[in-house]
């Protein structure tokens, strides 16, 4: 079997078997808790650009589904289009899959993406290395080749205008009509909304909703996405616009990080970043505790918020900032993913918050 080796800015050499596509690449390498879910994270666009090590040893034992649409046209198993990975790491590829929907491996799946995969790797030490020593820039290349010293740093790109759409689309109906700002976004996002019983209107990343011809609108989100928060000055401004016209707007993910920027507070990047879905959060209200599914490497800085707003959500593991939320105005936004896929569904309930102040 061909030879793969994941090579770490800090000179660290990890080699193992080749799966999926035998090609170079190279991307931030980051870590996922989560035991299930690779087709959605796959397909989640968050993920662009980054090299992911899964730290459950056994992956691909249930096969990758068929593509099949769902009652509102949107993909019924993935979360985009594609996959956005660099390159995937795993201790223990199993070739033999086996599931009700499956209809091929996720090898076949990786090629047909042109993404390297590579396994027989022991992905609990390199987890305990990029927890001790945070993310870092990694490449994929074949055994018998040395890298040229330079790294791609993915943060350093808009990345979000990569993933996001060229131009506005419509779905459902509803008395109600949302802007959402497709930062990367992943469809469930899309789907619990229409769920609900309105109409959405999908923009890119740097469009205004507010310009002639569109609208007018109930409420606003920003959904999920990819990068550093600090490059994405043109969805503040819109961010800010939905504040001057007080129109109910929520944040997920990115879109947490672009509310805090667009309030006035700064943010930035964690350590080894939150990838699972399993993390703790706790309503600072109520002092409840949720299971949540995360896919993030930055978080608002809370030291920088302004007095008019608070944090509505902490994460019980390093108290980072999980929600924002204005104290009397109809803006809030969580770090977490309420949609799920993967995940557990607990904190749903927030688009039902949402549809309601609208």
């Amino acid at each position: 079997m061909n030879k793969l080796t994941l090579t770490l800015k800090d000179g660290t050499q990890i080699t193992g078997d080749a799966f999926g596509a035998f090609k170079e690449s190279e991307g931030e390498v980051v870590f996922t808790t989560g035991m299930v879910g690779y087709p959605e994270s796959l397909t989640d666009p968050s993920y662009k650009d980054q090299i992911l090590v899964l730290t459950f040893p056994l992956v691909g034992n249930y096969g990758v589904p068929a593509e099949e649409l769902d009652v509102y046209g949107l993909s019924k198993f993935f979360e985009s289009n594609r996959i956005h990975l660099k390159g995937l790491i795993v201790s223990d590829y199993s070739e033999t899959y086996s599931h009700w929907n499956a209809a091929k491996s996720l090898s076949d799946w990786l090629r047909e993406y042109n993404v390297p995969g590579i396994t027989g790797v022991d992905t609990r030490a390199l987890t305990q290395l990029l927890r001790d020593g945070g993310s870092q820039l990694g490449k994929i290349h074949p055994s018998d080749l040395k890298p040229d010293g330079e790294f791609y740093d993915p943060n350093k790109e808009n990345l979000v205008a990569k993933v996001s759409i060229g131009k506005p689309e419509t779905y459902g109906e509803g008395k109600k009509h949302i802007a959402l700002i497709d930062t990367g976004m992943k469809l469930n996002i899309l789907r619990s909304l229409l769920k609900r019983g309105v109409k959405v209107t999908r923009f890119p990343w740097n469009m205004s909703p507010f310009q002639e011809g569109y609208g007018p609108f109930d409420g606003v989100v920003f959904a999920n996405g990819p990068g550093d928060p600090e490059v994405m000055d043109e969805t503040v401004a819109i961010m800010k616009q939905c504040f001057e016209r007080k129109l109910p707007t929520f944040g997920i993910c990115l879109g947490n990080q672009i509310m805090g920027r667009a309030a006035g507070a700064k943010t930035y990047k964690l350590k080894f970043g939150h990838r699972s879905q399993n993390q703790p959060c706790i309503d600072t209200r109520t002092g409840r505790c949720y299971i949540t599914s995360q896919n993030h490497g930055f978080v608002v800085d809370d030291k920088t918020l302004p007095k008019d707003w608070e944090v509505s959500f902490r994460n019980a593991n390093d108290d980072s900032v999980e929600g924002l939320r204005h104290k009397t105005l109809p803006f809030f936004s969580v770090q977490f993913h309420p949609e799920a896929t993967p995940g557990p569904n607990d904190t749903g309930f927030l688009f039902d918050e949402f549809v309601v102040m609208l």
